[in-house]
């Protein structure tokens, strides 16, 4: 049987913001909701997460297709500096009645030669480094695996979305000696997110940060500070735990979930238990806040222990993703 061409109905097009978030929006939920991906952002938080920023532009970045005036499949581009190489992160979202039609290995195609113009134009990153294609799936999603090796992509690390009962007790963990946490102060955000982004470094193909992310992220529209627990050492940033609760996700799944968004210790306070005692400070807070679930995200091969620590805390592997690698 001949697969049907996309070309018939299709039209594709350069993403024109902020006119087409509404329909983005609805593109992602619809296929995040079918392929069982705990994602749903809102307009507000597409408008800040792909504001313009150094490495993407959506107007540039973001190509879409159309069948009859409604989106049907979009693929974004963006590249990031990481472990000295140049990363080119490719997402792609085609809905489920539109599949099959060629039209998620055309807008690859798409991305593909975005990320190679990108770098030709001398706007996609240092010549002096490597550059490499990405995409990211759900090991769950069979379909998603098989496309991206059959377009040349190598899975080469894991990661794990993971989930916490928490009616379930809650270990009372006190804090190391001479710690303590206290309540998030506005002018603190800079010394919280540097000290964050310092101990990131140690993970695997740690993101260079830039301006552009602290701003973006301090402009979340679910941002709430009051949740955070960081420990301070006199006047140090020990680590911290970024919680977070994002409504409308919540009413797409249905679920009372708080998240563990980043969980980070410094260098030197490490191996002391702080973050067993943040971990479950923050897991008392998300209850408190009538949350059922909490969850997070971690790296399968994290090299500080984290899985380990998340495991004991009474954590379990939710869902698993694979990442993929193409020379570009």
């Amino acid at each position: 049987m001949t697969r049907p061409s996309p070309a018939a109905s299709l039209s594709r097009r350069a993403l024109r913001p902020p006119g087409d978030w509404p329909a983005m929006v609805d593109l992602i939920c619809a296929v995040n909701a079918f392929d069982v991906v705990d994602w749903f952002p809102t307009v507000a938080q597409l408008e800040v997460d792909w504001a313009p920023a150094p490495g993407f532009d959506p107007s540039e970045d973001i190509h879409v297709a159309e069948d009859g005036g409604r989106l049907v499949g979009a693929v974004q581009h963006s590249w990031r500096e990481r472990d000295r190489k140049i990363v080119h992160t490719l997402e792609i979202w085609v809905r489920p009645e539109a599949r099959r039609r060629g039209i998620g290995r055309e807008l690859l195609a798409w991305g593909e030669q975005r990320a190679r113009d990108s770098v030709a134009g001398g706007t996609g990153g240092s010549l002096d480094l490597p550059h490499v294609l990405g995409l990211m799936g759900g090991a769950h999603i069979a379909a998603t695996v098989a496309f991206a090796e059959a377009a040349g992509y190598v899975p080469i690390r894991y990661s794990f979305a993971m989930r916490r009962d928490l009616t379930e007790p809650i270990p009372d963990v006190p804090m190391p000696d001479g710690l303590e946490t206290r309540p998030v102060m506005p002018e603190q955000h800079r010394q919280i997110w540097d000290a964050d982004v310092e101990a990131f470094q140690d993970h695997w193909e740690a993101a260079v940060r830039d301006e552009a992310d602290f701003v973006r992220f301090f402009e979340n529209p679910d941002l709430d500070t009051s949740m955070w627990q960081v420990a301070w050492d006199g006047d140090q940033v020990a680590g911290s735990v970024v919680n977070g609760i994002y409504p409308d996700e919540n009413a797409h799944l249905g679920l009372d979930v708080g998240w563990l968004d980043h969980v980070s210790v410094r260098r030197p306070w490490r191996n002391r238990g702080l973050a067993n005692a943040l971990v479950a400070r923050s897991l008392r807070v998300l209850r408190d806040r009538g949350m059922a679930i909490a969850a997070l995200g971690v790296d399968a091969e994290n090299p500080t222990g984290a899985l380990g620590l998340y495991e004991r805390n009474g954590f379990f592997v939710h869902q698993r993703y694979v990442k993929f690698r193409k020379p570009l």
